[in-house]
């Protein structure tokens, strides 16, 4: 007999930017919020071909589309069923499962009033596949509150990872690079008034995080990856094309922003790429993404906190926390390490792993979608409308029941 629904386990299921497959979690919220298994299913070449074409304007794309949307669907649904067959849980006792689906356009604050940012993904057939209610669509309702969509993340950060001394970064990077910046809960600000705006959790989409380094790595090794930063270790970094990179006007943006593929893909990094730099090895340019990824994050993180100086005493400590593939470069978590010297508000930075926080970092944005879910079960917002830009809070996502 199947015992009844539990109301603190959720499901999270997430496949990002770098298109490397599904991650799921299954997450226990009954006290101090845990996962209790993970499960991951890679994506095929062939499929990986298929979401890249949908990035862009392509033939026949909304036919394909919708046949991209009911594959994925179907991965998400046996990462799920594998991961609780795998723990021996049955379906019926899980309260549902938060899905992102696979964004193949974001543009929020284009062409007209709102924008839009379209994730492939079938609620519904998710739900039939699993018997597990389902929400997703999580991005709309925060687009159409004024909002960017994203990041998302920063107030499952807020809730996880917020620390009673100490200022932490929480830094993803997938595809692209993301932060959250949690003010510790017992800082002393210099001014009240200060105090009640600086001193928001604030966070922001930072500029590329694996996207250009897989796509050059693919187009000179035949390797999806650069396994642990071993191909861009061994190059040197032109301090030359980084400062061409660096030219882009993303990065000097101010948040609330958010990026994507629609910016940061081959035709970007072609088009830096000018004829000056044709003597550069492949391999050299690789380090040079790779310090670009590291410099663009430590640029935007410093001139944030830079900017919240006066509420924060110089000795409060920092700690810039890693999740996501970017985690597993070591070379990437090594720039990081020696460019932060370079920037002012850095230098005192302590770099680690979410592991280090006890949640691996490969599960910590699955863990996020699992949190939304429950947040719009509980009917509570989802979103921070300082980090995206809305109005003012939302519930996020769409309930599909089983």
């Amino acid at each position: 007999m199947n015992r009844p629904r539990d109301s603190n386990l959720f499901m999270g299921l997430m496949s990002g930017t770098s298109l490397d497959g599904v991650d799921a979690v299954l997450v226990d919220f009954s006290a101090t919020p845990r996962t209790l298994g993970h499960a991951f299913t890679p994506f095929g070449q062939a499929f990986k071909k298929e979401l890249l074409e949908l990035n862009k304007v392509s033939h026949n794309e909304l036919h394909r589309a919708a046949l991209a949307s009911n594959a994925l669907s179907s991965l998400y649904a046996q990462t799920c069923n594998d991961l609780l067959a795998h723990l021996k849980i049955p379906t019926q006792r899980i309260q549902a499962l938060g899905a992102h689906g696979q964004t193949i356009r974001h543009q929020p604050q284009a062409h007209d009033a709102w924008g839009y940012s379209s994730q492939l993904l079938s609620g519904h057939l998710l739900a039939e596949l699993t018997g597990i209610d389902v929400i997703h669509d999580f991005r709309s309702r925060d687009i159409f509150a004024g909002g960017q969509g994203a990041p998302l993340v920063p107030a499952f950060h807020q809730h996880l990872f917020t620390s009673e001394q100490t200022l932490r970064v929480i830094l993803n990077v997938g595809g692209m690079s993301n932060v959250s910046i949690l003010p510790p809960l017992s800082t002393a600000s210099s001014s009240p008034s200060q105090s009640a705006i600086k001193l928001a959790v604030t966070g922001f989409d930072c500029g590329p995080g694996n996207v250009l380094m897989d796509l050059w790595c693919l187009k000179h090794t035949g390797q999806s990856f650069d396994e642990g930063g071993q191909w861009a270790r061994g190059g040197h970094v032109n301090d030359a094309l980084l400062a061409q990179f660096l030219t882009e006007p993303f990065f000097h943006l101010k948040p609330p922003k958010s990026t994507g593929r629609d910016l940061f893909n081959a035709s970007w990094l072609e088009a830096q790429l000018t004829p000056r730099f044709d003597p550069l090895s492949a391999q050299d340019v690789q380090a040079t993404l790779c310090a670009l990824t590291a410099h663009s994050i430590l640029q935007s993180i410093d001139a944030c906190l830079r900017e919240s100086t006066p509420c924060f005493a110089p000795a409060t400590p920092l700690e810039l926390v890693v999740c996501g593939g970017g985690a597993l470069n070591a070379t990437l978590m090594n720039d990081l390490r020696s460019r932060a010297g370079l920037f002012t508000a850095l230098a005192h930075m302590r770099l680690l792993d979410s592991d280090a926080l006890g949640c691996p970092a490969q599960q910590v944005e699955a863990f996020a979608f699992a949190w939304l879910a429950r947040q719009r079960i509980l009917g509570l917002a989802g979103n921070l409308p300082p980090v995206t830009g809305a109005k003012g809070p939302r519930i996020l996502g769409s309930w599909v029941k089983a």
